[in-house]
């Protein structure tokens, strides 16, 4: 499964323009998801025919509007360098332009892959940006199934709007934990997930909260603190469409990733 979400990001008069873009589409195994608000409509073709060309036309899924935001200098031309052929190396991913911060999530098959593309992005653009490199070497299948299979697509549930546990919630982690003490030494990620409800920035900090309150759980069952790590992305992987209760209610989830 290799996809990858594009993130374009400006502030603008009204607050952060990616507030109010529209519904975010689910992608395909394959596709490209590319979402945000730019100035113009050569901005827009700027970027979409750069990706259309790395990844084809009938792979790109178009989500950016034209709105009142301000580019950095020379923006166009970063984004060109931004997206190239490295990006194709990254499966689960994400690549976000937030003003001049440059962050890039996923998964990459080793070590030499995850630094050459972080140094790829550096080299490529100017010292005002700032680069967060995010990619991790995927686990082996057999390891990430073990925890893949005891979640067993079931949602860790909380309160709603808050960052309590639900005794279902608690449940799911005590199952958990147990499959977490067979991994000596390995390192997991618990990544949280809101809906697209709501603004984002208020999204991406109760997601964030939510993994850290997975994460303090785990801990007091047992399993070494220093080996989880958390992160929180709001709305911006969505598994199911926003637009029905039920696929809001899928999208509000907690997902274990180990890492390498």
């Amino acid at each position: 499964m290799r996809y990858l979400w594009i993130t374009l990001c400006f502030m603008s008069a009204l607050g952060w323009a990616q507030n109010v873009t529209p519904p975010v589409a689910i992608p395909n195994p394959g596709q490209v998801l590319i979402t945000g608000t730019v100035p113009d409509e050569a901005s827009k073709a700027s970027a979409l025919a750069r990706l259309r060309e790395l990844y084809g036309a009938d792979k790109v899924v178009d989500q950016i509007a034209i709105g009142s935001v301000v580019l950095p200098p020379n923006w166009n031309g970063y984004v060109q360098k931004l997206i190239n052929p490295s990006l194709k190396l990254i499966s689960r991913g994400q690549l976000t332009v937030d003003g001049n911060a440059v962050s890039v999530r996923g998964e990459v098959a080793n070590e030499a892959q995850r630094q050459q593309i972080a140094s790829e992005i550096a080299t490529n653009l100017n010292p005002t940006y700032t680069v967060n490199n995010g990619l991790r070497v995927s686990a082996s299948v057999s390891e990430q199934s073990v925890l893949d299979n005891t979640l067993a697509n079931r949602i860790v549930e909380f309160e709603s709007g808050q960052t309590m546990l639900t005794p279902v919630g608690k449940a799911i982690l005590d199952e958990m934990a147990v499959a977490l003490q067979k991994f000596k030494g390995k390192k997991v990620e618990i990544i949280g997930h809101t809906d697209g409800s709501g603004l984002r920035v208020s999204n991406l900090a109760l997601s964030q909260a939510r993994a850290d309150t997975v994460k303090v759980y785990l801990n007091s069952k047992g399993i070494n603190e220093g080996l989880l790590s958390t992160s929180g992305q709001g709305p911006d992987r969505p598994v199911a469409s926003n637009d029905s209760s039920g696929g809001r209610a899928h999208n509000r989830r907690i997902e274990f990733r180990i890492a390498q």
